[in-house]
Parts: structure tokens; sequence; C-alpha cells
């Protein structure tokens, strides 16, 4: 008798987010209606928020036109953008995610509100991205940080790339959490863990499609940030992979072209996490330590300090 492999892969305490992450957001939710899919995840959000740390407060204000939260602090800013595919998600989904990135690092927070396909296509989101970070910089004091998960690392990434170059706008550094970059889906982690807990190969392959109206375009950075053909000049980064995931390839691929490209860029896989696990920083001890090391990436960062010794 064959086990699965995830069965010892993947601890108790991860076993039990995934259960009750199934509970409210069943497994087949992307072969349903884009309505059905967006009240869903927003019931699944408002079971898992866990309110706001002592002290930290939000407003609402769009920057370059786009809706943002703002989670003040001091001494820089991390602008978030949240996962979700392009399909789900936005200022309510990863609300207290960012309230506690302000939390634990001090730094200011917004939060960006990008549009939403199918109804706004590719490069809607790519466009808002980068209006909220050029207005970002602009308005608010001290180095800039660009932080998303899954499809909002995606957007930091080609964010960074399109505008980040030669230290452009002051950007100090970039944390991507479970990214999506644009790896080969025929290869690597997107074969071996095709059918993993929380995303599977199929779930990518609906929302890769979905983000453009016909053929998936030529090979373009603002869509796929691993197509790039030049990596240079880009800020520190921090690439973190969940092991039980089809995307988890992507991450160390991107560390990779960044440092050979003479840039700073540190990867990690979280060992038996599963996509999505960011929900889980309080409840599963592997998440937890993964959340320490992305807001002590992000103060590091701020702070112009590179804290890890595998690149110059």
């Amino acid at each position: 008798m064959t086990l699965d492999p995830y069965e010892t892969l993947i601890d108790a305490a991860t076993w039990a987010f995934i259960r009750q992450t199934d509970a409210a957001y069943p497994p087949d939710t992307a072969t349903l209606s884009i309505a059905d899919q967006r009240a869903i995840y927003d019931r699944m959000c408002r079971a898992f928020h866990r309110g706001y740390p002592d002290g930290v407060t939000a407003t609402d204000h769009p920057f370059g036109g786009v809706p943002c939260r703002h989670y003040p602090g001091t001494g820089g800013t991390v602008i978030y953008f949240h996962g979700g595919g392009y399909v789900v998600g936005g200022l309510h989904s990863h609300d207290d995610v960012c309230a506690e990135l302000r939390a634990a690092t001090g730094l200011h927070v917004v939060s960006v509100d990008y549009r939403l396909c199918p109804e706004h296509p590719h490069p809607a989101a790519f466009d808002d991205a980068l209006s909220a970070t050029r207005a970002i910089a602009a308005e608010l004091p001290g180095p800039i940080l660009l932080a998303g998960d899954s499809a909002g690392g995606n957007l930091a990434a080609a964010t960074a790339q399109a505008i980040g170059r030669r230290g452009a706008l002051g950007i100090a550094g970039m944390v991507l959490i479970y990214p999506g970059l644009g790896g080969n889906r025929q290869t690597g982690s997107y074969v071996t863990h095709a059918h993993a807990p929380m995303l599977t190969a199929a779930d990518v392959e609906f929302y890769a499609g979905i983000r453009h109206t016909g053929a998936e375009p030529a090979p373009d950075p603002t869509f796929a940030p691993l197509s790039d053909s030049d990596f240079s000049g880009l800020p520190p980064t921090l690439c973190i992979a969940a092991e039980c995931d089809p995307l988890a390839d992507d991450a160390a691929a991107y560390a990779a072209r960044l440092r050979a490209a003479g840039g700073r860029a540190h990867a990690v896989t979280e060992t038996g996490l599963v996509h999505g696990y960011l929900r889980a920083r309080a409840t599963v001890p592997r998440a937890a330590a993964s959340f320490t090391r992305i807001t002590n990436a992000l103060t590091e960062f701020a702070a112009g300090r590179w804290p890890f010794g595998d690149a110059p």
C-alpha cells in the first residue's frame, strides 16, 4: 500500500489548518462561478480574521487613484499586494495580516486593492500596483518595501522589475510569499505537487487563464516576472515557498535569477507548509516561524541591512 506523501510531509497542526480551511473554502471552489468564489472566500476571510493588535489603526485612502488601506507607522512603508488568484480578495482579505505586519515591524503598511479578473484582465492589476506604488512612494516618507503573497507576490515582483531598478523610488527590499511568477507549469513542483492540499495544478491553470481574454501573452514580465531578460538592479529580496505547493519552484528560480544578475536574494522553502499558510500563523508553529522570518526581513530591509549570509 502506497502512503500519501503528504501524510508525512505535513504535520498535525497544519492538517488541522487544512481541514478548517476546507470547511470554509471547499477544494472545488475554483470550479464555481466567480460570484460564488468571492462569496465563499469572503466568508473564509471573516472566519479567520484575528482582529488588530493593540495600537494598530487603519484608514482607507486612495493612492494613485487605487483604493488602499493605510496602517500608519514610522521608518518606511511596506506596500502589500494580497493573494487570491487575481479573482478574489481585497482590503478585507488580508486586513489582519497587514495589521500584524504593522505591529511586528513598526513600519507603515499600505494594502493595495487592485482590480480583479475577469472583469479587469491583465494588465489592470499590474497597472494598479504600479500607480499605487508610485503614489505611495511620493506621499509617505522613508524607504519603500514591496511584499505580497501568491498573486500578490507576482505583482510585487512585476512592479519592482518595472520601476525598482537602480534604486528608483527608494525600494529597499522585497518579500515574495509563495508567489506564482510564471514558471514552467509542465515540470518540477507543478508536477510533483499537482495535487497538493490547498492549491492544485488545475487551480493554477484556472487562475493563469483567467488573467487574459484570449491566448496567454508572449513572454511578458508584467504578466510572468520569470520571463524577464534582465534581473539586474532589483532590490534585496526574500523569496519564500511552501514545500507542498505547485508554485514552490518559482521562489527559488526567481532568487537564482536575481543572484545571477549580481543582486541579493535569499530563497526559503518552508518545510511541510501549504499554499495560503499565512492564515495559520497563529495556530501552526511552522507558519508562525515563517511569519517571523517575513517580518524580520522587512525590518532589516527597511534599515538597509542584509539579514542573510548567502549573497553578496
